[in-house]
């Protein structure tokens, strides 16, 4: 069970969290969750370049370690680094000090690409204890999203996936992809036409 959105409620339970970036511009912040893996990544990096747009991609560290030449390829390409700790450990079920030592080992491998750029870090699933939260804000700004693509789920058509992507997303949304195998069904039917859809309304996409 997940949501398409998270509403304001949610905002004010958490606010700590970056959920969105209001603005009167019209300005989108895409982010990919889970890579870099070879075909997908390179394949979204093709996508965004076709529309001049920067996303942020939220690593697990294990993968950048397997495929570090890909990950080298996302920097190259100006987009944001997030962490997105090395084993995409969920919060809920992991102790803190496992969480938060798996959380440095992702940051061993981001660090050299972010000597001079603010630390993000996007839990797996969205599932962070208030203890966690509270270490990891000392040192990282936890971004969250307002809208989540749903493309990671399979039983989900691409169509739905965006039409419900575009439905909700406004001015300042952070909006949730993944450049994953799970996600690669509705991420090929869904970035090109979502890119397309808000390129022609004016908007453009970028990081912070």
């Amino acid at each position: 069970m997940y949501l398409h959105f998270t509403n304001h409620f949610i905002h004010k339970l958490f606010p700590h969290y970056v959920w969105r970036l209001p603005t009167a511009e019209k300005v989108i912040y895409l982010t990919f969750d889970d890579g870099p893996i070879p075909e997908v990544t390179p394949w979204v990096l093709t996508e965004l370049e076709k529309y001049n747009a920067k996303a942020t991609f939220f690593c697990v560290g294990d993968n950048v370690r397997k495929h570090p030449s890909i990950f080298e390829q996302v920097v190259a390409a100006g987009h944001s680094i997030g962490n997105h700790t090395f084993n995409h450990l969920n919060g809920w079920k992991t102790i803190d000090n496992i969480y938060l030592e798996n959380v440095k080992r992702c940051q061993n491998y981001l660090d050299e690409s972010q000597k001079n750029a603010k630390k993000l870090f996007r839990p797996p699933h969205g599932r962070l204890s208030s203890s966690q939260s509270a270490l990891l804000r000392k040192e990282y700004e936890i971004i969250m999203w307002d809208v989540l693509s749903g493309d990671f789920d399979q039983s989900l058509k691409a169509e739905v996936c965006l039409q419900k992507t575009i439905r909700y997303t406004q001015k300042g949304s952070i909006v949730v992809f993944h450049d994953s195998q799970k996600a690669k069904k509705n991420l090929y039917f869904t970035l090109p036409r979502y890119l397309d859809h808000f390129s022609k309304q004016g908007f453009c996409f970028k990081v912070w």
